[in-house]
């Protein structure tokens, strides 16, 4: 895809964005990247890594293991990655206040490279308690990852492609799983004899950033507003706009700077009792709860049993599942292009109000099933269309959304709670939901149809829209919310989601 220069509204000459998108690029390979790719390939060896561990059991102890244990020690291995995330998360954003948000994604890449040589060595090494250690271990630079790269890019970008770029991170993300889905085909790296490798080659792309990131600089408002450092402030914005483009950049920084009064970055726990960003930290913790109660997980679930029913052999079914990794990628490239011209409100409230019409079309479906030879492609069609509801709407919008509601002081800590959330959120879903399945089973969409009928409502009448603003503006339309004006308004959605 070739990027054009835009058109710069001070001057009137062309903006040359080569080098943010060469950052965007930089920044996305060791983040979301490194999150969807680990997400995707631990699906592929399941069955090699559960024989690994019977084997590994049965030479230490020299008996079966019970298929109970076996289970709960492949449960640990599978949802390790979660809790790595979460302490990632909090890690990451401290990190990030204190160091810098390119520093941070830099170090963090030691962890996946640590990470890949627990995973590799496990095998050889007879020692599936080296999975469960590697498997933390990228999940906490997930967590790291997913918490520093919107944050970094929502503060390079300028105001009128802030959408596109921080877009950037749900296509790495989709790209990551995508490539994992590739690479786990048993053609490829998804044979028993090659399980070990494919676990292990989460090291390259932390290897690639690590070779590329130091040619891009850090963030010009962290340097800026949280370092008090102009000299490199203005040398990064050169960098990433050229010497006759960084002076509005520069004039929208030293603003937001004015309005901080020198604050100090905001811990986590600090954000809960300013009153000043009450409705952002709401929108922010209901947003990123969305994006995994909203039945994109149900979805993905139901994917293989949909594809069986319409006829589809079993040993092709991984082909047919990469047409879900190919959606979502279309997804997040159209959510990309949108985002700047359609507007934040748009595609986020249209992508949960189509997801709750599939959820309606779903139900119907599977409890049909058997009834008609057709319905199984209906069911397959409201799949794939699920998956691009979610992608051009909440799984494209909302990290953009969480880098906009927020100034310098308070936005590490609002990415820090929004994907703590997130992970929480996921975890839960992944305790929870098959117990959800087991007692609803098709009718569990009914569940998230209320979901994404709630949220979209919320968004509705509580969030602003957000394309070609300032963060002071952004701020400033928030005020009215945080300090009494549109109360009642905001105190009925309130009292609905309750």
């Amino acid at each position: 895809m070739e990027y054009q220069p835009l058109i710069h509204k001070r001057s009137g000459s062309r903006l040359p964005i080569s080098k943010l998108f060469g950052a965007i690029c930089a920044v996305g390979i060791g983040g979301t990247f490194q999150y969807g790719y680990n997400l995707s390939i631990i699906n592929a060896p399941t069955t090699h890594i559960q024989k690994f561990i019977n084997d590994t059991w049965y030479a230490r102890y020299e008996s079966q293991l019970d298929e109970s244990l076996l289970t709960l020690i492949w449960s640990i291995i599978a949802s390790v990655f979660t809790l790595g995330g979460l302490v990632g998360t909090l890690v990451g954003g401290h990190a990030a206040a204190k160091f810098g948000r390119k520093q941070t994604l830099l170090v963090n890449n030691v962890v996946a490279i640590l990470a890949a040589l627990f995973m590799g060595i496990a095998k050889p090494a007879r020692l599936y308690e080296l999975l469960i250690v590697g498997r933390f271990l990228i999940g906490f630079n997930a967590g790291v990852g997913i918490c520093v790269q919107p944050l970094y890019l929502g503060e390079i970008a300028p105001k009128n492609i802030r959408g596109l770029a921080t877009v950037g991170i749900n296509i790495f993300l989709t790209g990551g799983i995508l490539t994992g889905q590739v690479i786990g085909l048993r053609e490829v790296l998804g044979r028993e004899n090659t399980w070990s490798l494919l676990l292990a080659s989460t090291a390259i792309p932390a290897l690639l950033q690590l070779i590329v990131l130091p040619f891009f600089p850090e963030s010009p408002r962290y340097l800026f507003i949280d370092r008090h450092d102009e000299f490199q402030c203005q040398k990064a914005l050169k960098t990433l706009y050229g010497s006759n483009h960084y002076q509005m950049e520069m004039d929208d920084i030293q603003k937001e700077s004015q309005a901080s009064n020198g604050e100090k970055p905001k811990k986590m726990l600090e954000l809960f009792f300013d009153r000043t960003i009450k409705w952002q930290l709401i929108c922010v913790i209901i947003v990123n709860m969305g994006q995994q109660l909203c039945g994109i997980n149900a979805i993905y679930f139901y994917a293989e049993y949909v594809f069986k029913n319409a006829g589809i052999p079993e040993q092709n079914i991984p082909y047919v599942t990469l047409g879900t990794g190919v959606c979502e990628c279309i997804t997040a490239l159209t959510c990309g292009l949108l985002i700047d011209r359609a507007g934040r409100r748009v595609l986020i409230i249209g992508g949960y109000t189509m997801m709750a019409f599939w959820c309606i079309l779903m139900t119907i479906t599977l409890t049909f099933q058997d009834a008609y030879s057709w319905v199984p492609y209906l069911s397959m069609s409201a799949v794939l269309a699920f998956i691009l509801s979610f992608g051009l709407g909440p799984g494209g919008v909302t990290n953009t959304l969480t880098a906009e509601l927020f100034t310098q002081s308070a936005r590490a800590g609002a990415f820090m709670i929004g994907g703590s959330v997130n992970w929480i959120s996921f975890f839960v879903i992944g305790m929870v939901f098959p117990f959800i399945v087991k007692g609803l089973n098709q009718f569990c969409f009914l569940f998230f149809l209320v979901v994404c009928i709630l949220i979209a409502t919320f968004i509705y009448f509580i969030v602003p829209e957000t394309k070609n603003k300032s963060f002071l503006d952004i701020k400033d339309d928030f005020q009215k919310l945080n300090f009494g004006q549109g109360h009642e308004n905001s105190q009925v959605i309130a009292d609905a989601m309750m």
